[in-house]
């Protein structure tokens, strides 16, 4: 036994459970912890709440990009509203001011109605009265009007009556003889303007 007891494997042997005893003695005895819930048995409001509470920069820097966002399009909204209200401002006050349009164009259409019947009815009475003059007479008044009021004249007179005055004032040279060819031509086109198309059959 002796010699069991000092033989080398005896001695790491006794060595090894020394260390192991020795050990045990003087460990601290650990604390049973108590296990962390697997992801699996957290709550829905544990997830919900380590979601808000998890601070990412990248996820910061896109909040903020959206906050950007949402205050831009609220600005243009806001102008929209705003150019909406201007448009239906401006849009009635061009009603009104057609409508007043509406209302001088129809009095001025009755007032030009008013006096082409006037001067209508004045031209009338110039012819009878050129008619009446004798040609000379008449051919030196219808000298000094102007050729358009001196067209108007010689439309309202009958032929019998006007071709005299046209033959006087011809015959005063060869400046009143192209005014006069002038004032036939006047009056040729105001007739055919005046004249009813007819269809041919």
């Amino acid at each position: 036994m002796a010699r069991l007891l000092k033989s080398k494997w005896m001695v790491i042997v006794m060595g090894m459970i020394t260390y192991a005893a020795t050990t045990f003695l003087i460990w601290p005895p650990l604390k049973e912890l108590a296990p962390r819930p697997t992801p699996e048995k957290r709550t829905e409001d544990e997830r919900i709440l380590a979601a808000w509470t998890l601070r990412h920069p990248e996820l910061e820097q896109l909040m903020a990009e959206l906050r950007r966002r949402k205050d831009t399009l609220e600005q243009r909204e806001q102008q929209l509203n705003e150019l909406a209200l201007r448009l239906q401002n401006e849009r009635a006050e061009i009603n009104s001011i057609t409508q007043s349009v509406g209302r001088l164009q129809g009095e001025f259409d009755r007032n030009v109605v008013r006096v082409k019947e006037e001067e209508a009815a004045n031209l009338k009475k110039l012819a009878k009265l050129y008619a009446a003059m004798t040609p000379e007479g008449a051919s030196a008044v219808i000298r000094e009007l102007p050729d358009e009021q001196a067209v108007k004249v010689l439309m309202m007179m009958k032929e019998a009556e006007s071709a005299p005055i046209l033959e006087i004032l011809a015959k005063a040279g060869a400046g009143e003889a192209r005014r006069v060819a002038a004032l036939s031509e006047k009056i040729r086109l105001s007739l055919a303007r005046t004249q009813p198309k007819t269809s041919n059959p």
